[in-house]
């Protein structure tokens, strides 16, 4: 009997200290001298309160939502990580934003000094640089991954490479190139031109790359600013099976590059040329970036994704509906 009162009393000492350290957040030397105990005793009490199984601790967020659909788009893709944002209702661009900055973060978290970062243009990539706050400086390289379109500060890739070098503190490599050749002969010769080769040998040796996902759907796809021409041929569009732009390229659904002469112009990597990158970031907000996230996803293009709530749901639920038909 007396072992077992023992017992009770060193357990309910164990249990008073995990309570006072771990619930109340005393410190354990305040601790110590609230239980007239030593602090390597308190010490020895936590240590052994873990090995009896006494403590069990559970972090929740308060965006638990948005933490469970991160887990269940790594769970239906091949991505290693997801974050997701809020939308907020009726505001496209604070949206935008919020996924920016979550974006700013994840590329933070990941950043080595010594790395290259390669990234293309568009708004969701313009919404990370801006958002990007760093505490320190890296010693970086940033370079593009396609040729420019000037006109439109999301456009020109020149420029959101060179600020996101400023914001590290690291340097850049630019690209003087436009995005799209005049023929495919024209583009064959720009990417052995040595100042364009260089840049692009470089971002094929990049540990990370940031990359916005394109629509093609109408009113408000970013890449029909992109193009040469004001008024593409839609109906050769719709012929192509394209879904959605990566890197500037068509890809269709299942990621494969699409059917459309513009392709073959483009002065840009290919969506493969990313396969040896450490992580590659993508970054996108808004219903009619569903087709294009499942199409890079398929292509298995992207390591990491960042997106809002909306949109996320959408794109599970369509991977979910097309698991169904098949």
């Amino acid at each position: 009997m007396a072992t077992r009162k023992e017992d009770f009393e060193s357990i309910r000492q164990i249990y008073t200290v995990l309570v006072l350290h771990f619930v109340d957040g005393m410190k354990q030397a305040e601790i110590a001298t609230a239980m007239n105990l030593s602090p390597s005793k308190v010490n020895r009490l936590i240590v052994q309160g873990r090995r009896l199984g006494m403590l069990k601790i559970e972090v929740q967020s308060p965006f638990q939502s948005l933490v469970d659909l991160e887990k269940r788009l790594v769970e239906a893709s091949s991505l290693d990580g997801a974050v997701v944002a809020p939308t907020v209702p009726g505001s496209t661009e604070t949206t935008i934003q919020y996924v920016g900055r979550a974006a700013a973060n994840q590329l933070l978290e990941s950043l080595r000094d010594g790395d290259v970062i390669a990234i293309t243009g568009g708004k969701a990539v313009s919404a990370v640089v801006d958002n990007l706050v760093a505490e320190r400086t890296f010693d970086v390289t940033v370079v593009p991954l396609t040729g420019g379109v000037q006109g439109k500060y999301y456009t020109d890739v020149n420029h959101l490479a060179t600020r996101l070098a400023e914001k590290l503190g690291g340097k850049t490599m630019l690209m003087h190139a436009p995005l799209f050749a005049e023929s495919r002969e024209q583009r064959d010769m720009l990417m052995e031109m040595a100042s364009i080769k260089a840049v692009f040998d470089l971002a094929r040796k990049a540990a990370i790359a940031l990359v916005g996902i394109g629509s093609i759907q109408t009113p408000g796809s970013s890449y029909y600013d992109l193009l040469p021409m004001p008024n593409p041929d839609r109906e050769l569009l719709q012929r192509s099976g394209a879904a959605g732009e990566f890197l500037a390229h068509l890809i269709r659904e299942d990621g494969s590059m699409a059917d459309y002469p513009l392709n073959l112009r483009l002065v840009a990597l290919e969506p493969k040329a990313l396969a040896n990158c450490r992580k590659t970031i993508g970054v996108a907000a808004g219903p009619e970036k569903v087709r294009p996230i499942r199409a890079a996803l398929a292509g298995r293009y992207l390591n990491s994704l960042v997106l809002d709530e909306d949109t996320a749901k959408a794109v599970l639920d369509s991977m979910e509906g097309i698991r169904e038909v098949a």
